[in-house]
């Protein structure tokens, strides 16, 4: 007998054409969700993964919605909510990676990774609990720089995703008397296309496992904190990340 702990729920996902987000749409999919994900180019990534989804028993929709834009996000929400009548739970996942010393980068690309990494968290949030009831799940997408930068030049990435860990805290206070849970998932070193050739020289050996992370490990922590028995975890950040914080 196939375990199936979302059967009857409905997320929506941003940025969940390619890896930690489409390993989070197939995983919540494969729990029995009906899976709506944004993207905001990869076009023939996105209706692949729909596709593989369906082929799975799955249910899988793509929408097209820059996530810097607030109101094509809540749009994509609300469009959602309507369609299947609610919305259970939200991963905040789309999010972008920026790189350079402070006197290099300019004040414009502060903006631009907060819009993408911050402002749509909460831009999204908003938007989704208006078709929350008890028991829905907001999840953020963090990252272990939170706590430690561990490497020059990363100074306004982890700015961002220290403010979503902050966010998570604030939201997890207001959202509690609703019945709806708010939690960050905080990856480390993780193998996907994003990263560059030498990541993963860079950081092995500062990984105790000894090894980097998969995607479908982020996707295991986000399915269980969207799950029945995650609804006493709330305000939590909780890495994924081989140990490379201790």
């Amino acid at each position: 007998m196939t375990i199936r702990p979302l059967e009857g729920k409905v997320a929506f996902i941003t940025g969940g054409s390619r890896g930690i987000g489409a390993a989070i749409v197939r995983r919540l999919a494969r729990e029995g969700a009906s899976v709506t994900f944004t993207y905001a180019a990869a076009a023939d990534a996105a209706e692949a993964l729909v596709g593989e989804v369906a082929a799975s028993g799955g249910r899988g929709t793509a929408v097209r919605a820059d996530s810097a834009d607030a109101e094509a996000l809540a749009v994509a929400i609300d469009a959602a909510a309507t369609l299947h009548g609610h919305i259970d739970i939200l991963v905040s996942n789309a999010g972008v990676i920026t790189h350079g010393p402070v006197d290099d980068l300019p004040v414009e690309e502060f903006d631009r990774v907060f819009a993408i990494n911050v402002r749509a968290v909460y831009a999204g949030t908003r938007a989704a609990v208006k078709h929350m009831g008890e028991g829905g799940s907001v999840i953020t997408v963090g990252s272990i720089v939170a706590d430690r930068s561990g490497f020059p030049g990363t100074a306004i990435y982890s700015a961002s995703k220290g403010a979503i860990k902050s966010m998570t805290r604030g939201f997890a206070r207001d959202l509690g008397p609703r019945g709806i849970t708010v939690n960050n998932v905080q990856p480390g070193p993780i193998a996907t296309d994003m990263n560059p050739a030498y990541v993963e020289d860079l950081v092995l050996p500062l990984i105790p496992l000894g090894r980097m992370g998969k995607a479908d490990e982020v996707a295991a922590l986000v399915a269980y904190l969207a799950g029945p028995e995650a609804r006493f975890t709330t305000g939590a950040s909780l890495t994924v990340d081989g140990g490379f914080l201790s």
